[in-house]
């Protein structure tokens, strides 16, 4: 498997069936951070960081990332944390693209996340 976060996200216009539990878990392998919740429908993640400033400034660059990527997950934060969560509605599940999306801001995050 090519390293997700070299790719970019494709849009998904619906009429794709979701990834399964084990198709998502082979993409995981490159996300390994990231929780698989919802039956296999969702993954989540949550950054930590050293004070409200850092995690308003990973905040700004996932947004800009969801955007040039066209892909954009829920965002929560305050201070000291960011939580990530990704799933595709137009399929009611998971896509490559949001495991894309997980690595690209766990490279972001790793420029300045507090060890968990």
């Amino acid at each position: 498997m090519a390293s997700l976060a070299e790719k970019a996200c494709t849009p998904c216009r619906g009429g794709i069936p979701p990834l399964t539990r084990d198709e998502a878990e082979n993409y995981r392998e490159q996300a390994p951070d990231w929780a698989l919740l919802e039956s296999a429908t969702r993954i989540e993640r949550t950054y930590r960081f050293k004070n409200f400033r850092e995690a308003f400034a990973f905040v700004e660059r996932a947004a800009a990332l969801a955007e040039t990527e066209s892909h954009h997950p829920n965002i929560g934060f305050g201070w000291g944390y960011a939580t990530i969560s990704l799933r595709t509605n137009k399929i009611k599940g998971l896509h490559e693209n949001d495991f894309i999306m997980a690595a690209k801001l766990d490279r972001i995050a790793a420029e300045n996340a507090v060890p968990a």
